[in-house]
């Protein structure tokens, strides 16, 4: 395999191991290639599920439920069915997270108007999904590797920012719930505030030098004489 997929691949999974995650892959025009990037590493078992290579439409339909309506308005190499690949992968492999590729490696096109070298990668979480594309220009062999290159960069690219996301979300809700603390303190500050001065403020409220206090009351009162 080629050094740079290996210390790449060695890059995305020292991410997946720090939280503990797993990936599966999806692969149509590189058949295996990516799968074999991961399975190189050692302990692979631990972080990797499982992968596919559909290389057919059919297989796609069947195997990641990718739709058909998606192969005939965008083409099998197109970000749609990358993404509904990785997708139907997370999803059957239960991991968490998906890698795809699809693309033309050459030396033909197979009758597709996209240029050969062009590949799209998915990635995808239980909770968000992209693609990117890009061309390379080499023969076929050249282009499978740089496919497998490009679609760890991509999940490198994309975890990355999905982990910073996720820390800006933890900070906002610890903000959020402080906030939400500080000023539930401050309204039950201010309503121990407001009915202590009820209390001393209270008609009822007795003094012991009011006049009307019960001493007071009771001097007062004059006792007819039989």
């Amino acid at each position: 395999m080629d050094e740079d997929v290996q210390a790449t691949a060695a890059r995305l999974v020292r991410r997946l191991k720090e939280g503990n995650h797993t990936i599966t892959v999806a692969e149509s025009c590189t058949g295996g290639l990516l799968a074999s990037a991961f399975t190189d590493i050692a302990g692979a078992s631990q972080w990797f599920r499982q992968s596919w290579v559909t290389y057919s439409n059919e297989a796609k339909m069947k195997e990641l439920g990718v739709t058909e309506g998606a192969l005939k308005k965008r083409g099998a190499v197109s970000a749609e069915v990358a993404i509904q690949m990785a997708q139907g992968a997370r999803t059957k492999a239960n991991a968490s997270i998906a890698l795809s590729i699809t693309g033309i490696a050459g030396p033909n096109s197979d009758g597709s108007k996209k240029k050969i070298g062009t590949v799209y990668v998915g990635i995808a979480s239980e909770n968000w999904a992209n693609s990117d594309i890009t061309e390379i220009g080499g023969n076929r062999a050249e282009n499978k590797i740089g496919f497998v290159h490009f679609a760890l960069l991509t999940a490198i690219k994309y975890w990355d920012k999905a982990m910073a996301d996720a820390e800006v979300a933890r900070k906002e809700e610890e903000s959020r719930v402080a906030a939400e603390k500080s000023a539930k303190e401050l309204f039950e500050e201010e309503r121990a505030r407001r009915e202590a001065e009820a209390r001393e403020s209270a008609p009822w409220q007795e003094d012991e030098n009011s006049p009307h206090s019960k001493e007071s009351i009771s001097s007062e009162v004059n006792w007819d004489k039989e």
